[in-house]
């Protein structure tokens, strides 16, 4: 065998290094320019796409080349505008497939409850109203009467009044509209002015969450703030309650912000992107 003979490149070799880093490189400029375009609606321009995503529109379009014949973006024969392409489409809907706010929740679940030390639970809306579907409880649960499967009312509970607040479902706020009229003149008089439950949705959208004092339950308080789904529905919402004599309800408080954080993370992995303020 000859001593000149060819040896094996090492794995941690220089030049296998630089190739490694320039694929990765490669591989993120891709996701940059296809997160652009889906930022701009889906179907763009090549100026406009290169405009977003920073990068030259000679670079652009070369990246754009290598994705199209992937079929993750294709190019309109009329316009020359390029859109998100078949594959992109069914990466798309394998992730709405698993867009489960209570699955996607069970994090933020436990975060509150250690952090807080508060029971925390995840509602959707059910045919009855807002329905608990998972729930976290902390070493010394505070005792109520509330478990998987319990149907909330819509206007005396934190999780029914984010339901409310942010929703424009008329069939809600007939039921909301229902339940006010069927309370008591003790429950009524907690709500003032000739629209209150206009003023209380007010006051929730501006809080970003709903708060009650004792209004559900006797020495309970809870603070809730809504999930979104990507198209901005309100699809769940997260809620924390514990004894009113220790449960901090200011909207500036320990526990509201941290609700509502908790939330808007759920709503972002659920794929929505929130309003620019």
């Amino acid at each position: 065998m000859s001593d000149t003979a060819a040896m094996p490149v090492s794995e941690s070799s220089p030049d296998l290094s630089a190739k490694r880093r320039q694929r990765v490189q490669s591989a993120e400029t891709g996701m940059t320019i296809l997160k652009a375009l889906a930022r701009l609606g889906g179907a763009a321009s090549l100026t406009a796409i290169a405009a977003e995503s920073a990068e030259s529109a000679a670079k652009v379009h070369r990246y754009l080349s290598s994705l199209a014949s992937e079929g993750l973006v294709a190019q309109h024969p009329a316009t020359q505008h390029y859109h998100l392409g078949p594959e992109a489409v069914r990466i798309g809907l394998a992730a709405l497939r698993q867009c489960d706010p209570v699955r996607l929740g069970e994090a933020a679940l436990l975060r509150l409850r250690e952090s807080l030390q508060v029971t925390c639970f995840i509602a959707v809306m059910g045919n009855m109203g807002p329905t608990v579907m998972r729930m976290e409880e902390p070493s010394l649960p505070v005792t109520v009467n509330i478990r998987p499967g319990s149907v909330l009312p819509v206007v005396w509970s934190a999780s029914g009044q984010a339901f409310l607040a942010f929703s424009d479902d008329a069939q809600l706020h007939a039921q909301a509209e229902a339940e006010f009229a069927a309370a008591s003149a003790e429950q009524r008089s907690l709500m003032a002015g000739p629209d209150p439950l206009a003023v209380l949705c007010q006051q929730v959208r501006a809080q970003g969450c709903a708060i009650v004092r004792d209004t559900l339950l006797a020495g309970i308080s809870a603070i809730a703030a809504p999930i979104h789904d990507a198209r901005g529905h309100v699809v769940a919402v997260l809620t924390a309650l514990g004894a009113s004599n220790g449960f901090d309800t200011r909207p500036g408080g320990k526990v509201c912000p941290s609700v509502v954080h908790e939330a808007q993370g759920i709503s972002a992995a659920m794929g929505f992107a929130a309003p620019a303020a």
